[in-house]
């Protein structure tokens, strides 16, 4: 039985609309939250790795009178595979900035972790945005991390699930115990309640990548670069929300990227790993309001 939503009040508040996009020959399915409205701000949220849409839903929440435009990304979720093409970090730049300038053109780019890497890669390639916001940034190599051996057993796992003969590769990148250590390794909430909403969210979305290979090209893309290497030539105003308990890029190395970009504000998170949307919301939605000089939320 799904776990109900400690944010399900607020979001049923914001309307949505599903939509589709042909992007690169193939169809990319997004969610608009929010009415259109010519004084609203209009954000593109870019979701994390083997993550989609669902996933950035509690921020969400917490952005009532902003216009969000949340896809799932090319072999995730409700969008297929971009066909006969490596889902490298060149296609997913390509993808981003094509979908941008097709649906909406100028706005705010948002993404979290993996996302974080697709959105300021395709901004300092010159996709055109007012602003950047970065959650839960991927700063430092993911295996040079805290939790670095963490990081190599998972480049075995999911080269293992690339190498074993198909149909068992696939049920071991998508046993149901393999997502739930993944799950509880990454929340850092003491709230049961949450807790169980998180491991849901996990079980419910975590597995549904396209195919094997999908998921070994964005995983090898995930591990193989970080926002460091693009952030000197974002010349846009930037935000990043990060977690001082994350395990994926530590907060000194959060601190560090920071000042790599010419302008940037950092936020930190106390509490909070990488599950920033999950577990944090509220405060990351503060942010991202302070951010762009909108009045505050009340309530929490």
């Amino acid at each position: 039985m799904p776990v109900a939503s400690p944010y399900a009040a607020r979001l049923a508040e914001i309307p949505v609309e599903r939509h589709e996009a042909q992007i690169m020959g193939s169809t990319t399915a997004y969610w608009a939250y929010g009415e259109a409205a010519e004084d609203a701000p209009t954000i593109i949220a870019v979701h994390g790795f083997r993550g989609e849409h669902h996933g950035l839903e509690p921020v969400v929440a917490y952005l009532p009178g902003i216009r969000i435009i949340s896809p799932d990304l090319p072999g995730f979720g409700e969008t297929p595979p971009i066909p006969a093409r490596e889902h490298d970090l060149g296609l997913y730049t390509g993808w981003l900035c094509e979908f941008a300038r097709t649906v909406a053109p100028g706005a705010i780019i948002l993404g979290h972790s993996f996302g974080s890497i697709v959105t300021s890669a395709a901004v300092a390639s010159g996709l055109e945005t007012p602003r950047l916001i970065l959650i839960n940034p991927i700063g430092a190599p993911a295996l040079e991390g805290p939790k670095g051996l963490l990081t190599r057993l998972a480049v075995f796992y999911y080269s293992l699930g690339a190498r074993l003969p198909e149909r068992a590769g696939t049920a071991l990148l998508r046993h149901p115990l393999i997502v739930r250590i993944m799950s509880i390794a990454m929340a850092k909430t003491r709230d049961p309640k949450l807790r169980r909403f998180i491991h849901d969210q996990h079980d419910t979305h975590f597995s549904r990548f396209a195919d094997r290979d999908v998921l070994h090209d964005a995983f090898v893309t995930s591990v193989s670069h970080d926002v460091r290497a693009f952030a000197g030539v974002i010349d846009v105003p930037t935000l990043l929300i990060a977690a001082q308990r994350d395990d994926i890029t530590p907060i000194e190395a959060e601190r560090r990227l920071a000042m790599m970009f010419p302008r940037a504000d950092l936020v930190e998170i106390a509490g909070v790993g990488h599950l920033i949307h999950y577990e944090t919301p509220a405060e990351a939605a503060g942010a991202i309001r302070r951010f762009l000089r909108l009045p505050a939320v009340r309530g929490r």
